[in-house]
């Protein structure tokens, strides 16, 4: 069994998450030279000093390998990590990847907000939307689940407000939208599979404290 689980894996977002992932990790001796290789086609990469893997997936399918036990460890925001409600352990906020998870749309639709009217959501995130509008405002709503551009949503009239994450805001001021409410801070979490962490309990507690004495 010990040789079974000989590799910690990591499942890591793929992107600008991944980066800062590695140079955080780097930071405090954990490093993967076949990861930079950025011409590389594997798909899976090997430490075999530190007796540790690495993947990239797309965000939100991180902690679906963590969860079923695919990747002991894995980087996703905590936006990914509210929508889907997973059953895995989340045990640090890395402190970057910060953004704000909020309510937008026309300046005109803040007085819908107020009224608690019935009105359309449009959002790629719609559990997190609804338990905002039924859970914290007591507001009636009939959510959309859009995947592409959601600010399209009140400009073509679909739904009155979105919820989506807002870094700088410039994309909705180009497209005539403004920040209504936020709804809550986003940032990069790591997350560890529950058996993992019972197997490999002393492993991943000392680097999760490296991790925890790096960030202050």
């Amino acid at each position: 069994m010990k040789e079974e689980r000989r590799y910690l894996t990591f499942a890591l977002g793929k992107g600008r998450l991944a980066d800062k992932t590695m140079e955080l990790l780097e930071s405090v001796g954990i490093t993967c030279e076949e990861m930079k290789d950025k011409h590389s086609r594997k798909l899976i990469f090997v430490n075999e000093e530190l007796g540790l893997k690495f993947f990239l997936s797309k965000n939100p399918d991180v902690p679906t390998y963590v969860e079923y036990g695919a990747a002991d460890i894995g980087v996703v925001g905590s936006d990914i990590l509210r929508e889907e409600n997973k059953r895995v352990y989340e045990v640090l906020d890395l402190g970057f990847g910060k953004c704000r998870m909020c309510v937008c749309g026309p300046r005109e639709a803040q007085v819908l907000l107020q009224h608690h009217e019935m009105i359309r959501v449009a959002s790629k995130y719609p559990n997190t939307a609804k338990d905002y509008f039924y859970n914290k405002k007591h507001q009636t709503v009939d959510i959309i689940k859009l995947n592409g551009s959601v600010e399209l949503g009140p400009i073509v009239k679909l739904s009155d407000v979105i919820v989506d994450i807002v870094e700088t805001g410039s994309t909705l001021r180009e497209n005539g939208l403004d920040v209504l409410e936020e709804i809550c801070p986003i940032s990069a979490r790591m997350i560890v599979n529950r058996v993992s962490m019972q197997m490999e309990a002393e492993r991943i507690r000392n680097m999760i404290g490296m991790l925890r004495d790096k960030i202050g």
